[in-house]
């Protein structure tokens, strides 16, 4: 299966209008933002959790990376509540699911193959630092490499903010809104832009929290089979 695999082009879509399909999984429902590949796949993608639901343990090969967007994500490595962020690297191990029900922004198959660098972050209880080139925004650090730079930024109120987008990258709504290349992101949308474009965007009234990851897609490559 081949969604939005065109990395050269800039690609939008609003998670919340995108119909929910059931997964092989009983109880786990997904909406799918880009995907490359059938059941193993590099992929992004939206999965709900409903109550009760879980995986049976499994290897990722080509590691997870996810944002808990409502409820709480669990595993044997504890209870995740919305705001968390999770890394889980190449060859790493779990048994997920969620006694209440969760959603998360899911991203597999994009790590470094020999990243083993295991990151769990509760967003909500770390700080920011003002962006003193950027007027208006401040930066939560969440992950650097020599391949990518993961962070949270906080747009102020109308701020009109420009986002490097040198090796590609992709900004994710997790509250508030922003306007760029004449669409209107809101909560849960996702912008995707190629190597070489700089996003130009305007916070909406109430600011906009967004989650940025750029520098990957110089990497971006199907799994291994």
């Amino acid at each position: 299966m081949e969604l939005n695999a065109d990395f050269t082009q800039r690609v939008v879509v609003h998670a919340d209008e995108v119909p929910w399909q059931e997964s092989p999984m009983a109880g786990v429902s997904r909406r799918m933002l880009d995907r490359i590949g059938g059941e193993v796949a590099r992929a992004t993608t939206i999965v709900r959790y409903h109550p009760g639901s879980h995986f049976s343990s499994h290897v990722h090969t080509g590691g997870e990376e996810f944002i808990v967007l409502d409820g709480v994500f669990q595993d044997e490595h504890g209870d995740f509540p919305a705001g968390s962020y999770i890394r889980n690297p190449p060859q790493s191990e779990h048994t997920p699911g969620s006694a209440p029900g969760c959603v998360i922004m899911v991203k597999l198959w994009q790590f470094d193959p020999d990243d083993r660098t295991h990151i769990r972050i509760d967003m909500n209880k770390i700080g920011h630092v003002s962006d003193p080139a950027r007027p208006g925004v401040n930066v939560t650090p969440l992950f650097l490499d020599s391949r990518e730079d993961v962070r949270l930024e906080h747009w102020a109120p109308h701020a009109d903010v420009t986002v490097d987008a040198t090796g590609g990258a992709e900004l994710f709504v997790l509250d508030g809104s922003f306007e760029e290349g004449g669409d209107r992101f809101n909560r849960h949308s996702w912008l995707r832009v190629p190597i070489g474009y700089d996003v130009h965007s305007r916070a909406g009234p109430d600011g906009a929290t967004v989650w940025i990851k750029n520098g990957h897609l110089r990497f971006a490559k199907p799994p291994e089979a």
